[in-house]
């Protein structure tokens, strides 16, 4: 008998099986976060993935996980980050200061302006303007927490000039409190976390196992 070609709907169940979504949460000052971003970003695409960019408040977050923010740390703890981030900049080759001049600072306006992003041009677009919102803390030592600086950085991305100014919309202010508020129901505590079927990843130096999930065949429960 002839073989029967498949058909379109054939390759459509196909798509559907092997497309897999990832919830990316992070806040624009994390280190880790800018250290994975670009690899995480190579991975995704390579796996033909959806990313869903999700920054997020910790500072709403911690009280619930049990973190504290940097300041209020052990200072054993502190100094080890240092050295830790010292150490994967070597190993990774990324260019980062460990102490840069503006940190910590206040992320949320460049949450608001990735989410604005996310919304009017795409993910391809927000995930763009995180890779330079990180570049800009912890390579440029720039202040984003100064909205010259914002301006600046999605102008250099090649967004409309209105996008800050959307940023500060009742929109997107309910999504970073929905981003937050999902990451708090997925039990996410720190960042960069990267959630697929509903296990997280958290950390760059996860990116392995992100990457060996994402070839797993995703399980569907249902007829």
């Amino acid at each position: 008998m002839p073989q029967l070609k498949p058909s379109a709907s054939d390759y459509i169940i196909e798509e559907t099986l092997l497309s897999r979504t990832i919830d990316y949460y992070f806040t624009p000052q994390s280190p880790w976060t800018y250290l994975g971003h670009a690899r995480f970003a190579a991975i995704a695409k390579a796996a033909g993935a959806t990313v869903r960019v999700r920054p997020i408040d910790f500072g709403a977050v911690f009280p619930v996980s049990g973190g504290l923010p940097l300041g209020k740390r052990a200072p054993q703890r502190q100094a080890y980050r240092l050295v830790d981030l010292a150490r994967f900049s070597k190993h990774l080759d990324i260019e980062l200061h460990p102490k840069p001049k503006f940190f910590p600072v206040a992320s949320d306006d460049a949450a608001r302006l990735i989410i604005a992003a996310d919304l009017r041009d795409g993910t391809e677009a927000a995930m763009k303007l995180c890779g330079a919102v990180f570049a800009a803390v912890w390579v440029q030592e720039r202040n984003i927490a100064d909205p010259k600086v914002l301006e600046a950085v999605a102008a250099e991305c090649g967004l409309d000039a209105r996008r800050c100014d959307q940023a500060q919309s009742q929109t997107v202010q309910e999504r970073y409190e929905d981003y937050t508020q999902q990451a708090i129901d997925a039990k996410v505590f720190g960042a960069p976390s990267y959630v697929i079927d509903g296990e997280i990843f958290w950390g760059q130096d996860r990116l392995d196992f992100v990457e060996r999930a994402l070839k797993q065949q995703p399980t569907h429960q249902g007829a």
